[in-house]
Parts: C-alpha cells; sequence; structure tokens
C-alpha cells in the first residue's frame, strides 16, 4: 500500500472526533500524520487527546507541531497572570479533563501527569515540510525561509490567503477556525482548522489525493475533494 502523508488540524480536546476521524482514514502503519497543533482547551477531552497522541508516537509515524494553546498551557505554569490568560483561553476546560480543582492558581497544574507535560515541552515542532508541502499552526512570511519564521507568524497570525511561500511549496495550517466546517483552499495554501470544539468539524487533508474526511463530536463523517475548488 502507497503511504500517505495525512494532516490533521484543531483537536481542541475533541477525543471522539480524533478517534472518529482516524478510524475513517483508516490510518496505516506506513503513513504519516502530522497534526497542526492545539490539542489542548476549549473541548472536553485534553487529557485523552495528549494521551492518545502519545500512543500513536509509539505506533504510527507522528509529527507533532506546536500550536499557540499549547505555548499558553505551558506559560500559565510561571505566573498567576499567565494562568488567568490561559484559563480565558480555554484552558479550564483542560481543569475541568483532569478533574482539578477549578481556581487553585498556577500550582494545581502539578497534578497534571509529567509525561504529559514532557510530551508537551519536547515532542512539539515549529515547522514540518516535504517535497511539495510544508506544515505549521497558523501561519508563514512567503518571503522567509521557514527556519527564521517569527513565532508571533508562526503560532499566532491568522490566514491571510498568501502568496506562494519562496520554497514553492504549498502551506497547510490550522489556528483560523472556520465557522462553516469548510477548509480554505487557493493554490498556494489550505487551512484546515474547522471548528471541531464548537460544533464543526474535525479535518484530515490526504495530502497526496488532495481529499478532506472530516468527524465530528457525534461521530459524524463525511469526505470531499479539493480538486473541485482550484
Amino acid at each position: 500500500m502507497v503511504s500517505r502523508y495525512l494532516a490533521i488540524g484543531d483537536i481542541h480536546g475533541c477525543l471522539t472526533a480524533f478517534n472518529t476521524l482516524l478510524d475513517f482514514v483508516q490510518v496505516q502503519p506506513e503513513d504519516t500524520m502530522i497534526t497542526l497543533g492545539d490539542y489542548v482547551d476549549r473541548g472536553p477531552q485534553t487529557r485523552g487527546v495528549i494521551e492518545r497522541l502519545i500512543e500513536l508516537t509509539t505506533s504510527h509515524s507522528l509529527i507533532t507541531l506546536r500550536g499557540n494553546h499549547e505555548i499558553l498551557m505551558l506559560f500559565a505554569r510561571e505566573s498567576e497572570s499567565n494562568f488567568r490568560r490561559w484559563i480565558s483561553a480555554g484552558g479550564d476546560a483542560v481543569q475541568k479533563s483532569y478533574d482539578l480543582p477549578p481556581s487553585d492558581g498556577p500550582r494545581v497544574l502539578d497534578q497534571i501527569p509529567a509525561e504529559h507535560w514532557t510530551f508537551l515541552k519536547r515532542n512539539l515542532l515549529a515547522y514540518w515540510e516535504t517535497e511539495t508541502h510544508f506544515f505549521v499552526h497558523a501561519n508563514a512570511d512567503p518571503e522567509i525561509e521557514l527556519a527564521e519564521q517569527p513565532d508571533e507568524i508562526l503560532y499566532w497570525e491568522r490566514f491571510n490567503y498568501p502568496t506562494r511561500h519562496r520554497s514553492g511549496k504549498i502551506m497547510v495550517c490550522g489556528h483560523s477556525a472556520q465557522k462553516s466546517g469548510l477548509p480554505i483552499c487557493t493554490e498556494h495554501a489550505v487551512c484546515i482548522d474547522t471548528k471541531a470544539y464548537g460544533g464543526g468539524w474535525l479535518s484530515c487533508l490526504d495530502i497526496q489525493a488532495n481529499r478532506i474526511f472530516q468527524a465530528n463530536q457525534q461521530s459524524e463523517t463525511r469526505q470531499f475533494s479539493l480538486d473541485d475548488w482550484l
């Protein structure tokens, strides 16, 4: 069987959608999955999502990118103000998923398993690339080499219909949640954050087939080709 590159958008604690999507896509050991970050916050099952990702790193080829919400969660351990900022960005759902007291400040995060913190700190990449595509969480400046991209752009900047990157490769990103439940697809870029946590869909892009697979928290699925969009 031919191996596939499978990019997966922002999961945001939606374990049911994630597991349903993996089953729907029928991920094989020879496939490479690239998850685009934002595994935590907002959705109800952050703990389960992190545990599932750790499990997949031992059984499959999995590339895990860093999202801005992982950055917020890591910074939340450092000060009361960072903790409050994280809570306001959806960290309260993480507390619930770990059965943590709701208002104990940064110290409460010490109750999260050390293995999970290690995953968030050491296993997440800024970007990844193939011969034809590159993968980031949020965006990339088309005039700057990938290794030199500012964090503000990689993790925080909204999708802005960029021109083709200087590498000539197509950008695949998440971060900019699409309320329509449909990805943004241009000649140079695809955004596959389709708001899984907000009643939308979790999207997977099969790079070679240029096909979108989707699942939601109700375990519903659908798929369609992006070829008709260009």
